[in-house]
């Protein structure tokens, strides 16, 4: 390896790294933004949820889920098999090939994509705050992370089928925000709305969060981790034409964002009449998940669209959510699956390599899998240790049921003067 291929590995590998690092900072968004927008006595046990959720995310993706999702010898286009343990016998261990040519080194693969499965389990546990049991949450999160995000991250990372028979997700609108966001709805279906949020003739009565500056802090957070999550998953800055890409990746993200949060807003105003804080939130948490399919073959302009788009349905669709009683407390169906699959269709609009055909069949692959897969698991859970909290310790509110503290002691009494 002549000095110019070493100090382009080491550029690589570091550039790889940072962007890692950006991504797992969003792990810190997504414990605020929740944190925000939950109820003060259940901001705990959010936190907790959090903090753990990524830790068994990045243990279950060592133990097996990295080498499912990235066999050295999988069993067919469907199904990669089962292999434990990163060890010399996966080919991405030392340094990982491409064409023959080394450029950065695999471990650092690993770590950019074990904060990415962190990142899909994330999406849950907004959508069922409040009332879901913490253990079973974390059990979910164990089959979650070491199983079924390595399964369907297969299929089009990993080499399968979806990425043969040419399905485009450049950085996750289906494989991660899509898979996430179908897990979610799984859970919310059989666990059932807050206590209070539906009355008997239909109406909805909202359920504010505790604290929207900490929500707003998130969403900034999420917003700059996601320059890491679609900057890095271009893999490569160390030549012109990469560096260029990545620069071009970084804008539209950036540019999906203000979309989504101009029209979220406009949206909310002509809908409620007012200008609506949580909807903006998520207004741009909706233009980055949707460029998240392609933010390279964009221009700028069309980028702004697709985000702009994108923030109009997540407000439609956590108005309609609601009309039929899913209780997402935090909007993350919405956020991640509704305007997943719009991200995945609108690669159609700039990539001549996309065909409408093959990006659906893609999202109904994903969906399916992962809502089947889901819904058995929490089926399974639910019947062993049972999933939802009691009616009593959800209206105290399960920071003291589940974690024995509270966030906000001093405003809620509970501490002696």
């Amino acid at each position: 390896m002549d000095k110019l291929t070493e100090l382009s590995y080491a550029l690589d590998t570091f550039y790889f790294l940072i962007s890692g690092a950006l991504v797992m900072w969003m792990a810190a968004g997504f414990a605020m933004l929740e944190a925000g927008l939950v109820r003060s006595k259940n901001t705990a046990e959010i936190l907790t949820k959090n903090v753990t959720l990524f830790a068994i995310a990045c243990v279950m993706y060592m133990l097996c889920g990295y080498n499912i999702m990235y066999p050295a010898d999988a069993v067919n286009s469907i199904w990669p098999g089962m292999s434990f343990l990163l060890g010399e016998d996966h080919t991405a261990v030392d340094v990982l090939k491409s064409e023959g040519e080394t450029y950065y080194s695999a471990m650092a693969d690993f770590f950019f994509q074990v904060v990415f499965v962190a990142t899909a389990m994330s999406i849950v546990s907004g959508a069922v705050a409040e009332r879901m049991k913490l253990w079973a949450f974390l059990v979910f999160a164990i089959v979650m992370t070491g199983f079924i995000y390595p399964i369907q991250g297969y299929w089009k990372w990993g080499g399968g089928f979806l990425d043969e028979m040419g399905f485009l997700d450049f950085a996750g609108s289906g494989v991660v925000h899509l898979c996430g966001a179908t897990a979610a709805l799984a859970a919310v279906l059989l666990l059932g709305a807050r206590k209070g949020k539906y009355g008997t003739n239909g109406e909805i009565h909202p359920i504010p969060g505790c604290n929207m500056p900490l929500a707003t802090l998130g969403m900034f957070i999420l917003w700059m981790g996601w320059f890491g999550f679609n900057g890095g998953s271009e893999l490569k800055i160390s030549d012109i034409g990469e560096a260029n890409a990545v620069a071009m990746v970084f804008v539209n993200t950036n540019a999906a964002a203000a979309g989504g949060v101009i029209s979220a807003l406009v949206t909310a105003h002509l809908l409620f009449g007012k200008a609506d804080l949580s909807m903006t939130l998520n207004g741009a948490l909706a233009g980055l998940v949707a460029i998240t399919a392609e933010p390279l073959t964009p221009t700028p302009l069309l980028a702004t669209i697709i985000g702009a788009i994108a923030g109009i349905l997540v407000v439609i669709a956590v108005v309609s959510l609601d009309k039929i009683k899913i209780d997402d407390p935090v909007g993350a169906i919405s956020v991640h699956g509704v305007v997943g699959i719009w991200g995945l269709l609108a690669v159609c609009l700039s990539n001549d390599e996309a065909s409408l055909v093959t990006q659906l069949t893609g999202i109904a692959c994903i969906f399916g899998f992962v809502f089947v897969a889901s819904l058995i698991t929490w089926f399974i859970i639910k019947a062993v240790m049972g999933i939802r909290v009691t009616e009593e310790e959800e209206y105290q509110g399960v920071d003291f049921s589940e974690c024995g503290m509270e966030a906000y002691p001093e405003f809620t009494g509970s501490t002696s003067k």
